[in-house]
């Protein structure tokens, strides 16, 4: 397993981190089976995990405390606040209140007195940047996170906050968590060119683009009640359509990739994940299994290289910097939805 440096931390990380979102009920309820998992993916050459508070409300990061005991020092291991933790409005967001509250309940759930990087999971517009800057730096002083980052913020908010950290005499987030897939290429716009100019470092989730680009979905029939997407949709609130224009194109697209990482001699998951670790900007690409055989599919894309033409390929089906879905909400600035273009009536 490759390792890099992340960011300018001074942390050395495997180019493939480990997502822990699907461990605990939103995912793979067995806890014991997660934990081989974390194993079989340290024992793989992974040093890097990622959890987040939200994930099954704390349970996930509870599981990866199991899994990591007596190892925790050779792992880097990340986890993020910002989402909702329970129906007080105040348990959630980047206010200094809940960060230095929120830090110590994943401290206890993670079982560790350090966190080696800790990210806002969203931009929060409802409090001053300067607020959750000054909130992460202190503890960095104080000993409880090594380094922070951010997730999912607009390319220009990633610069604002960079030029705050400066103005200010703050610490900087030094890695942000953008999605990246082959049917989700917007980063490499703007994104991953701002984490070069700033070494941040680039830790991008859903290679497989919620299971899409696993190979197991040729057919509107492929999708049954167990399917990911399916799930995720659910998950969400809302349903799936395998019928609707946009997934008939998603499946058109998979049987023209696959024809490739064909010719490329890997399976397509493979292809997928070494595909985002092809892009120079990005550090690591993380993996989220549910299964064990999830994970034994995608680990060896650790060592695939893709050739310049089999890239060429890729870029003629879905162009650099472009979406497969035009309306994807996590790339939608937030400056062009509804509430922020029109007034309160």
């Amino acid at each position: 397993m490759e390792i890099t440096p992340l960011g300018g931390t001074g942390m050395r990380v495997s180019r493939m981190c480990l997502g822990a979102m699907m461990f605990g009920a939103m995912g793979n309820r067995d806890h014991d089976d997660c934990v081989r998992i974390v194993h079989r993916a340290l024992d793989a050459g992974i040093n890097f995990i990622d959890t987040a508070d939200v994930y099954s409300r704390g349970e996930s990061e509870e599981v990866v405390a199991k899994a990591v005991h007596g190892r925790r020092d050779e792992l880097v291991i990340a986890t993020k606040f910002f989402a909702p933790m329970s129906g007080d409005p105040n348990h959630q967001g980047g206010s200094r209140r809940w960060i230095v509250r929120e830090v110590e309940n994943s401290l206890r759930r993670l079982g560790t007195d350090y966190i080696d990087l800790y990210q806002v999971h969203r931009f929060d517009d409802a409090t001053d940047p300067e607020e959750t800057l000054w909130a992460l730096t202190d503890l960095v002083q104080q000993g409880k996170i090594r380094a922070f980052g951010s997730s999912m913020f607009p390319p220009d908010r990633i610069v604002e906050c960079q030029a705050l950290a400066e103005r200010r005499g703050l610490l900087r987030y030094r890695c942000e968590q953008p999605w990246y897939s082959i049917f989700s290429r917007e980063i490499e716009r703007y994104v991953l060119p701002i984490c070069l100019r700033y070494g941040m470092g680039a830790i991008v989730w859903s290679p497989l683009d919620g299971g899409w680009l696993t190979g197991r979905y040729r057919t509107p029939e492929d999708f049954g009640s167990d399917a990911r997407p399916v799930r995720m949709a659910q998950m969400r609130g809302g349903s799936f359509d395998p019928a609707t224009a946009l997934n008939a194109r998603k499946l058109a697209l998979v049987g023209e990739l696959d024809g490739i990482a064909k010719d490329a001699g890997v399976p397509l998951s493979q292809l997928a994940i070494a595909f985002t670790l092809e892009h120079p900007g990005v550090t690591a690409t993380i993996l989220g299994p549910r299964t064990m055989e999830q994970l034994d599919d995608v680990l060896p894309a650790a060592d695939v290289r893709l050739a310049p033409e089999i890239l060429d390929r890729i870029d003629k089906l879905i162009p650099p910097g472009t979406n497969v879905n035009p309306i994807d909400v996590t790339s939608r600035p937030a400056g062009l939805a509804k509430a922020a273009r029109r007034r309160a009536h």
